[in-house]
């Protein structure tokens, strides 16, 4: 599979809504909700006006067609993930059959550089128990810092 990983640009911004929806895990055997779920207001906090604030910050997964495959984005806000007004938290996704296989780990790798460029000491994200990405964050370094009965608030030092 050849793409690249770069900055997301201001003309694609407009995918994070895309890739938002893509974000939200789906347990096995449970219906995907309707796409209209994204305009929850616990969900637009990761989209609504991303790229004018100081700390959005986001990259794109991209295929040798043009395609892009996948986000990964970064900014301070209140979601499930937010555990000072310091740190970043963190979404990505990639569509299901560009999964597992490097690009998510890649996108990560670049927004951590990014952000330790800008000055950012950490970062954070919540993810479900069950999620078969919280192998990959484990495994990038993110440590789980708190928990409730569905999910683990991480953190990784950069």
């Amino acid at each position: 599979m050849n793409y690249i990983i770069r900055e997301i640009k201001k003309s694609e911004l407009h995918l994070l809504d895309e890739f938002l929806y893509e974000a939200i895990f789906i347990p096995k055997g449970a219906e995907s909700p309707n796409k209209s779920i994204i305009n929850n207001p616990d969900l637009q906090v990761y989209v609504k006006n991303f790229g004018f604030e100081n700390d959005d910050f986001g990259v794109v997964a991209e295929m040798e067609n043009g395609k892009i495959i996948g986000a990964a984005w970064v900014r301070i806000m209140n979601d499930y993930g937010h555990i000072d007004d310091e740190t970043p938290s963190l979404a990505i996704s990639l569509y299901k059959e560009y999964r597992g296989r490097g690009a998510g780990t890649e996108m990560l790798l670049k927004l951590f550089s990014i952000l330790k460029a800008n000055a950012y000491k950490k970062t954070s994200l919540a993810v479900q128990k069950a999620n078969y990405a919280l192998k990959m964050y484990q495994r990038l370094g993110y440590e789980i810092i708190d928990e409730n009965e569905q999910e683990y608030i991480m953190v990784k030092h950069l």
